[in-house]
């Protein structure tokens, strides 16, 4: 894209909490795949008289997500009507927060030390589900009242890459919480950007801090990590043609249309002031005081960013594995439980073996992995003969390598290396193998 143009973009995303009752009745939370309107209630359904009880272990989970991610946490919070009419909105009004969010104020640095401000982490119930069909649109309230959680960013993000790392963070701190799955094909996580364009003569270094666009256009409800890179782009390309011919985008709320790679209109965006949002009546003020924050933040486990600079101090294993074993939380307990066992093998083995063989952790315990290692490391042991033998076979295999290294390319032995011990086995020792090899390399070239 032109240095001309500058995409601006913000995040909103929605995360649905695994408790096991609804955020503001006794219900069932879990409606994947249930039974259409088998697990609702007065409340659900908002018949005349029912009221809203709230759920104290989503507000505290809400708490702990603003604390992991470095929010402010208020002394008073309150809920707050959103109004607005549609058909999965049974009350006419969602039960939400406004001006008194749970958290804010937090931040989430990226690589390079990119620092994305995170505005508020707050509280609200989900929306029924409606089913379209060609007759007509059923309505499931299932899902109606499930706690969901809303984190809102600050337009920080400058391109594509920066918004997949944060949300693939997010989700991975989420997870290590344990307070929601976030699995984004069961839409227990969703994903909408507010993205606009700026014009620009030069490249953004900081937040932004001079005026924003006069608009943004929201992309709603975006369930994959690919289709949220996609509809980015989308949305900066069709709106750079619009600024390049003059004109200036709509403040619209868009869809995603994955059949056509496009997004398509859904409504002209809203404002704040169009909601009419005021206090909810019947839900008293939440207070805070220091000693309730404090067990909340016990409660947090060590997360991904702390676990990865503690495996590469104690463990030594290289920051590439250190990323893919925190990847999966129960992955990253399985290989520190593989190292406590062990007496013989390296961390750094251990590790190995685990990603290279893609071990399957829910069949194959740490105990029974370690034999396994220990039994193939006794096994490939390999001798000078036979180590000789090999590396003659994978010279023969590979003449221009040899040639590269004759001209002075010496990376070529780093080739050949990969090559010999794919023969062998991943846990030979490859600074013998090295050896061996620029000693035999450097004879056959005597002979030549």
């Amino acid at each position: 894209m032109s240095d001309k143009y500058q995409p601006i973009i913000g995040l909103e995303i929605h995360i649905e909490l695994a408790t096991k009752s609804k955020m503001f009745c006794g219900c069932d939370a879990f409606h994947f795949n249930v039974e259409p309107n088998t697990h609702c209630c007065p409340v659900c359904l908002a018949l005349p008289g029912a009221l809203p009880v709230p759920n104290k272990k989503a507000i505290d989970w809400t708490i702990m997500l603003g604390l992991a991610l470095g929010c402010n946490i208020p002394e008073e919070s309150k809920f707050d009507r959103k109004n607005y009419f549609y058909p999965d909105l049974p009350k006419g009004y969602q039960i939400s927060q406004y001006d008194q969010p749970l958290c804010s104020q937090g931040k989430m640095i990226l690589k390079d030390n990119k620092e994305i401000r995170i505005r508020r982490v707050h509280l609200e119930e989900d929306t029924a589900k409606l089913i379209h069909n060609q007759e007509a649109t059923l309505i499931d309230f299932n899902r109606s009242g499930v706690p969901l959680l809303e984190v809102v960013t600050e337009p920080d993000f400058e391109n594509v890459s920066q918004v997949d790392e944060f949300l693939k963070k997010l989700q991975l701190i989420v997870r290590y919480l344990g307070i929601s799955a976030a699995d984004m094909e069961k839409g227990s996580m969703r994903l909408e950007p507010n993205i606009s364009v700026r014009t620009c003569d030069v490249q953004r270094t900081s937040h932004v801090q001079d005026e924003l666009p006069s608009y943004k256009v929201e992309v709603k409800n975006i369930n994959s990590f690919r289709f949220v890179r996609k509809a980015i782009a989308y949305e900066v390309s069709r709106q750079r043609q619009i600024l390049e011919k003059g004109g200036t985008p709509s403040q619209q709320t868009m869809g995603w249309d994955e059949a056509k790679s496009i997004t398509i209109l859904q409504r002209n965006k809203e404002e704040a002031n169009d909601y009419r949002y005021f206090p909810e009546p019947d839900i008293p003020l939440m207070s805070f005081n220091k000693k309730e924050i404090d067990e909340i933040k016990k409660q947090i486990p060590e997360l991904p960013d702390e676990k990865i600079k503690r495996f590469l101090k104690e463990y030594g294993i290289s920051n590439i594995n250190a990323q893919i074993l925190i990847e999966n939380k129960e992955l990253a307990q399985y290989f520190e439980e593989a190292v406590k066992i062990s007496k013989n093998l390296s961390a750094i083995q251990i590790a190995n073996w685990i990603i290279n063989k893609k071990i399957n952790i829910e069949t194959i315990n740490p105990k029974k992995l370690i034999e396994t290692i220990v039994k193939s490391k006794q096994m490939f042991e390999i001798n000078d003969k036979d180590l000789e033998l090999i590396i003659n076979e994978v010279l023969k295999e590979n003449p221009k390598a040899i040639e590269d290294y004759k001209k002075g390319k010496t990376m070529v032995i780093s080739f050949l290396l990969g090559k010999v011990v794919s023969k062998t086995n991943p846990l030979v020792d490859k600074n013998l193998v090295q050896t061996k090899l620029i000693e035999i390399v450097d004879k056959y070239l005597l002979t030549i």
